[in-house]
């Protein structure tokens, strides 16, 4: 079934994912961003924040008026790829908690066609805390399937009440040195127990994973960092990552 419209038929992802595990779950990475779980099918995306940029016009900010229609037809372009039975979207879907009554019937109608003959559950985040306005699929704080538990903060703590955890938030980014060069890319971060999920959003930032916001939750030098590359990932470990 082709979800995506006529302009965007050549958006090509390949869903080719890097597998990991997590809590005892093999779950894939995937370099746009997403998570898949094949045993679930299940799609997993965090941080959009839709409509940022007409929050941001709101208030006098100007910033490109885009961000929707690049954040949604590649959210339409992997969920084309994968074809899930079900979706998670980790919270902050939108940027506010008006985000998606101004969300425009055009950009509307593409995401109820997503959201057809699937399964959809809104993660509230601390953007979005209240379930989307005239949209399908069924909000919660937070839902556990089978050994994971997904999120939108992560529990401060780098013990046992972040095992089996999936959650977004926290926007992770890295930077590595290599060939002289320093580069810094949006990644997922994971020590196997838990999982942060990078920003999806097209006017979303990145906070480094050495800064002190993680230092809650996994142990010093005991994660590893994927970052995203054009058609694939770059591990590394935590011992290879630099600060800002």
């Amino acid at each position: 079934m082709n979800l995506l419209p006529s302009h965007m038929s050549d958006f090509n992802v390949v869903p080719v994912c890097h597998d990991i595990q997590i809590n005892g779950q093999t779950i894939g990475l995937h370099d746009s961003g997403i998570l898949w779980w094949p045993e679930q099918s299940t799609l997993v995306v965090a941080d959009m924040h839709l409509e940022k940029g007409s929050a941001y016009a709101r208030r006098g900010v100007m910033l490109p008026p885009y961000d929707t229609a690049a954040t949604l037809e590649k959210l339409a372009a992997v969920v084309y790829a994968f074809d899930p039975a079900r979706v998670i979207a980790l919270g902050d879907s939108f940027h506010d908690t008006h985000g998606s009554d101004r969300l425009p019937p055009a950009y509307r109608a593409m995401l109820t066609t997503l959201q057809l003959d699937r399964e959809w559950i809104w993660i509230t985040g601390n953007h979005d805390p209240i379930a989307p306005v005239r949209l399908c699929g069924e909000a919660m704080d937070e839902v556990t399937i089978g050994a994971l538990t997904f999120r939108h903060e992560p529990r401060e703590d780098v013990h046992d009440a972040g095992r089996g955890e999936v959650c977004g938030h926290l926007h992770p980014a890295a930077r590595v040195r290599r060939y002289g060069r320093s580069i810094r890319r949006s990644c997922f971060v994971t020590d196997g127990s838990r999982l942060v999920l990078p920003a999806f959003g097209a006017l979303t930032g990145g906070l480094n994973v050495m800064d002190d916001a993680f230092s809650t939750l996994f142990e010093p030098r005991r994660f590893s960092a994927f970052l995203l590359g054009e058609n694939r990932l770059y591990p590394f470990t935590a011992a290879r990552l630099i600060a800002d």
